[in-house]
């Protein structure tokens, strides 16, 4: 389907925006045109409260994309669907199942522009989608096109996942990029188990290490996940949390565990003011009060002298504790600093050169 690529996962939230974001500013960088969308929208906020879904329905990690790289609306792809519970529950009572006309048009578009390269991302695993006619396997097979598959590392019992995902593939899928490996396992990956996996037919083109970064997210997302009241500093909810410390110690340990962990989120009771203001002398992004109770006036006054948002929760310690672990690494890359990021950690650890020229060999 001309120069068209597919970017894959197993799994939801493996890293594929990351990868997109390199691969598309590497063939920038080359001279080649970029085009980008998202067959079925996932990341768009709408209820039909607020109206009709808007036309062209852009996809927001489309939108960051195409801000990120100063890509032009013409090189934005409208999503067919937009893959929603309300959506869902529609094509579940009316049984439709196909992609239907918008799919053809998307299809014959393609077929016709054989300038650049178009980029094209997934729903999150291999069967997401499936309600909507777009799921990973129905875009390769509709679109004829090549697949690279981002996929979560963890240890050999993540091949069964990738084996699987070449079963339903077959010869569409081009590759893989092993992402979120433990930085001092890369080197181990690159000279033991890549050559297993090309062994098994199983092209790899990058190991990428696991990012604090990527898998952080913002304190103003952690106050949307929490229904948290913002106390202080509400003007710094851009700042990204990566790492979460519970203070339920004493305040001589957790001085010395706080020195010890960067970018923190700090859960404690909001009686514990010593272990708060402990916290605030640390690398702490914000500050979240549990249970009973309203912060002293001194812990306000330092929290705003030191720029850390103060947030209170009515929820309990473990519940809290709870909500942000699953925030971590299931975020969407929309902050300017994760792209930054991104786009090296794909031009280092990433072989981009046999990533195009597989494409140029497969159109």
């Amino acid at each position: 389907m001309g120069n068209t690529l597919l970017i894959g996962s197993c799994e939801p939230f493996s890293g594929k925006s990351a990868l997109v974001l390199g691969l598309a500013r590497a063939l920038a960088s080359g001279g080649r045109q970029v085009r980008f969308g998202k067959p079925l929208a996932t990341s768009l906020e709408w209820s039909p409260s607020a109206g009709p879904l808007p036309d062209p329905l852009i996809d927001d990690d489309v939108r960051f994309v195409g801000s990120t790289l100063g890509l032009g609306d013409g090189q934005l792809i409208p999503s067919l669907h937009l893959l929603s519970p309300v959506t869902a529950d529609a094509r579940l009572a009316q049984g439709q199942l196909a992609a239907g006309d918008g799919f053809i048009q998307l299809r014959n578009e393609l077929s016709q522009h054989q300038d650049g390269v178009t980029l094209l991302e997934a729903a999150g695993s291999l069967h997401e989608g499936l309600l909507y006619g777009l799921s990973l396997v129905q875009l390769a097979q509709g679109l004829q096109a090549p697949v690279v598959l981002v996929h979560l590392w963890q240890d050999s019992r993540s091949v069964d996942a990738l084996l699987a995902a070449r079963d339903q593939l077959g010869d569409r899928l081009m590759g893989i990029v092993l992402n979120a490996v433990t930085p001092d396992e890369v080197d181990e990956l690159q000279r033991h188990v890549v050559p297993a996996l090309e062994g098994l037919g199983l092209q790899v083109f990058g190991v990428m290490p696991r990012s604090p970064l990527l898998r952080s997210v913002t304190v103003g997302e952690l106050v949307r996940r929490l229904d948290a009241r913002v106390i202080c500093c509400e003007e710094r909810l851009e700042l990204l949390v990566e790492t979460l410390s519970i203070g339920a110690m004493n305040v001589n340990s957790a001085m010395e565990f706080f020195r010890r962990r960067r970018n923190m989120a700090v859960v404690t009771g909001a009686d514990r003011t010593d272990i708060q203001l402990a916290a605030l002398e640390a690398s702490t992004q914000c500050l979240i009060l549990t249970g009973a109770g309203e912060p002293l006036p001194q812990l306000i006054s330092r929290a705003d002298e030191l720029e850390v948002p103060l947030l209170k929760v009515e929820s309990d310690t473990l519940a809290t504790v709870e909500v942000i672990e699953q925030a971590f690494g299931h975020v969407r890359l929309h902050e300017a600093v994760k792209a930054t990021y991104a786009f090296r950690l794909v031009e280092e650890h990433c072989q981009l050169d046999r990533i195009f020229s597989a494409l140029d060999q497969s159109a």
